[in-house]
């Protein structure tokens, strides 16, 4: 079998990953891109002694941690944030990456250590040692768009379990623009199809037109979302969802967020 035939199946599934980690689909997209590009140019790059998968995450992650900017991890708080409400930007590299790829992307632990190139016992310390840093995040407000109410409880409980507060469950269009533009959430957990036939993407486009809210989808076919062929969710969750997926999901929405606000915080006062 080919590389370009071994590899094809996992492309989106890597999309989805480069995104998570970057924060934006554009940022994702550009290092994929350059890790297919790598591998065109060089196969004898691509380890053909790994699983197909395993090889083609372990030369994403090398050529995403060799752009000096990405190793960067900014340990200053936000306003009056220290201690246990630190800044998500504090959480250490190699734990976030170990973590969403085992939370997000399901690898075992001995997978893990094989694409960040350490043992798997220290594949598994860093998998820990993220869900300790991820504990310590700054509190959040949050809003879920939801219909099914044991999915939304469930959600509820994981959101609740990171600390952050639930202000609504929203289970329609109209519910949940409602309590958007009431409660200013700093975090919207949405599925995409809702009870009365309504879109849950509507329903966000809407609130993003008035609120800016990092905004994590939902959804049992992840597929329809990751062709390429449009602008895709920056962070995306497969039902049915595991406890972990969830909070490291909602863990770098919140990062991405607050690396934002303080860049746009230093602009203003520059």
């Amino acid at each position: 079998m080919s590389i370009s035939d071994a590899i094809a199946p996992h492309i989106p599934f890597l999309r989805r990953f480069a995104r998570a980690l970057c924060g934006t689909q554009a940022a994702g997209d550009a290092y994929v891109a350059a890790t297919l590009e790598e591998i065109l140019a060089d196969p004898d790059c691509f380890d053909g002694n790994l699983e197909p998968k395993v090889a083609l995450y372990k030369l994403f992650l090398r050529s995403w941690r060799s752009v000096p900017l990405n190793a960067h991890v900014d340990h200053a708080g936000l306003g009056d944030e220290t201690g246990a409400t630190r800044n998500l930007a504090a959480i250490s590299l190699e734990p976030r990456m170990a973590f969403l790829l085992s939370a997000v992307e399901s690898f075992r632990p001995k997978e893990i250590g094989q694409i960040l190139d350490c043992p798997q016992d220290q594949a598994s310390e860093l998998i820990e040692r993220a869900g300790r840093e991820i504990s310590e995040q700054i509190r959040s407000t949050v809003l879920i768009i939801e219909d099914e109410p044991l999915i939304a409880l469930d959600l509820q409980t994981l959101v609740e379990q990171l600390g952050h507060d639930v202000i609504t469950i929203a289970r329609t269009h109209t519910e949940a623009v409602r309590a958007a533009l009431k409660n200013r959430p700093g975090l919207i957990l949405a599925d995409i199809q809702l009870a009365d036939g309504s879109s849950g993407l509507d329903a966000v486009n809407e609130i993003l037109g008035t609120e800016e809210v990092p905004v994590i989808f939902i959804t049992a076919f992840p597929e329809r979302f990751l062709t390429g062929q449009a602008p895709e969710p920056a962070f995306l969750i497969t039902k049915p969802f595991s406890a972990d997926s969830v909070k490291a999901v909602i863990s770098q929405a919140l990062f991405f967020d607050r690396k934002s606000q303080k860049t746009m915080a230093k602009a203003a006062i520059g």
